[in-house]
């Protein structure tokens, strides 16, 4: 949806299921696709790693103020795995720092294997990702062959699963909570079966709600770009669409004025805890709201009406 027009840019809401391509940044595609829709505000929802392709969900203004919602969402990943060959950066765009014979393998042994990793994992974060150490990116340190100590995270691998299989070779499919670095548990992996392992390609097809089929990659957004702003903006999804799962309340319009000046309203049948969808009568979409303990809803991130 567009609203006014100014020399920043449009204001537009709403979020776009980009396919982000290999090769740039999600901060790159991020700026290329703002670029394209003259939106005055954008953001992403979670990095991609730049030799990655796929889902890439981008928030447009209002929707910028839940995409914390997305970001903490479970992923849905499918990656090729490479047997034998290590690298510093745990995907084929590193430098090969060992290589090591790959055993006999069959499917069964190797879905064994993955079975182990599936549940709550502890994962160490790699060099080179994008959190900070004493205000520096970790892949920044790495790339200037600095290594520092990285406290292990608790990720959860709710499914994982060997979907292609050869001698040296292997593709999985995994579920996973957010945090999880797919790198990460492919080295880990490898070092399972006994010959180390790397990501020789990634693709994300999940986040939260959303799916790979939802997808609109950089050559259509271009086609619809050339045939008009108004084709362009049809490419967008409504911003509640990020928080489908999370219960739906309608209130009237004088509950509504009460709970837009920042006020915690009384709402019969309401959910007893938790947030919820706020909607108007109408069924336009306000915002979310937290059930307090007395059972009153109080505003916690509201639209511009």
């Amino acid at each position: 949806m567009s609203k006014r027009h100014n020399s920043k840019g449009r204001e537009i809401d709403g979020i776009l299921l980009l396919d982000k391509p290999s090769g740039i940044t999600s901060n790159d595609a991020l700026q290329k696709v703002k670029r394209l829709f003259d939106a005055r505000k954008a953001g992403h929802t979670g990095s991609l790693d730049k030799t990655a392709t796929g889902l890439l969900p981008l928030c447009f203004g209002d929707a910028c103020k839940f995409s914390a919602y997305l970001l903490d969402a479970d992923k849905h990943y499918r990656a090729q795995c490479r047997l034998g060959v290590e690298t510093n950066t745990g995907d084929a765009a590193g430098e090969v720092t060992k290589e090591s014979p790959v055993p006999i393998l069959s499917e069964k042994s190797i879905t064994e294997i993955l079975n182990e990793f599936c549940g709550e994992i502890s994962q160490i974060p790699p060099m080179f990702s994008a959190l900070k150490h004493k205000g520096q990116r970790l892949y920044q340190l790495a790339y200037k062959g600095e290594e520092v100590e990285r406290a292990a995270r608790a990720v959860t691998i709710h499914q994982i699963s060997l979907t292609e299989f050869t001698d040296k070779h292997f593709e999985i499919d995994v579920i996973c909570s957010k945090g999880t670095y797919i790198r990460t548990l492919t080295e880990d992996i490898g070092r399972r079966i006994g010959c180390g392992a790397h990501v020789s390609s990634l693709r994300r097809l999940g986040s939260g709600p959303y799916r790979a089929e939802e997808m609109i990659d950089m050559s259509g957004l271009d086609k619809l770009a050339r045939e008009g702003q108004e084709q362009l903006d049809k490419a967008l999804v409504s911003i509640d669409s990020a928080l489908v799962n999370l219960p739906e309340l309608c209130l009237s319009d004088s509950v509504l004025f009460y709970l837009c000046q920042g006020q915690a309203v009384t709402v019969p049948n309401a959910p007893t805890e938790g947030l919820v969808r706020i909607y108007k009568q109408d069924k336009a979409f306000i915002g979310l709201g937290e059930v307090l303990d007395d059972g009153r809803i109080k505003p916690r991130r509201l639209v511009k009406l």
